[in-house]
């Protein structure tokens, strides 16, 4: 005997139905911003009305929630089962990196929601954002750390900025990846190391 599940509309399974409603709300976040973010157009996109989407998250803030987490839980998990399973620190930034790209993937504009400047300052969104933001300064610290040490050097201040360094470059890469379709992440990989390789000799 198989367990009932609440069914959606046309006759998807609830759940099923909120799972396409959080991949497209995080696209539509990711290009236009929360403040800019449609859900007349999330819902259409899922073929669903506007008022089943507020049934379902109860607000434009639910749902960017429901995708914030979405997002920021599956990269502090990919990071950290990275950097747990250790290795040289040379290869550790590249490793992290390759992470990165394999969990966005097929769903790049979930990077966009943990730094949109235009979700509110304050509430819950603000927080959870912020707390992601912490997850990763904090590996960010650790891989520096590692780095540095590694090589002799322990200043704890020079491995605060290659921290905040790092941050910025990983960034930035992302976004610029995020409209180039065609770069898979392997591909993307394999671009980091050739750039890695030619600038620091990793």
């Amino acid at each position: 005997m198989t367990e009932s599940r609440a069914v959606g509309t046309k006759g998807m399974p609830r759940e099923e139905r909120v799972a396409q409603l959080v991949v497209a709300g995080t696209e539509e976040f990711g290009r236009a911003g929360y403040s800019g973010a449609s859900m007349v157009e999330i819902a259409r996109r899922v073929g669903v009305t506007k008022p089943l989407l507020y049934q379902y998250f109860g607000s434009k803030e639910g749902l960017y929630l429901a995708c914030l987490h979405r997002a920021g839980d599956r990269l502090t998990e990919g990071v950290a089962t990275t950097m747990a399973a250790g290795g040289e620190p040379d290869q550790m930034p590249l490793k992290v990196l390759s992470a990165i790209f394999t969990t966005f993937d097929h769903d790049r504009y979930a990077w966009r929601l943990l730094r949109d400047p235009t979700v509110p300052s304050t509430g819950d969104i603000a927080a959870a954002a912020a707390d992601y933001r912490r997850r990763l300064d904090a590996f960010a610290l650790l891989g520096a750390t590692q780095l540095l040490t590694s090589r002799g050097l322990a200043d704890p201040v020079d491995i605060e900025a290659v921290a905040q360094v790092w941050t910025g470059v990983v960034d930035s890469l992302i976004s610029w990846w995020i409209d180039r379709p065609d770069e898979d992440a392997d591909a993307m990989t394999a671009r980091c190391a050739r750039i890695m390789g030619g600038l620091f000799g990793w």
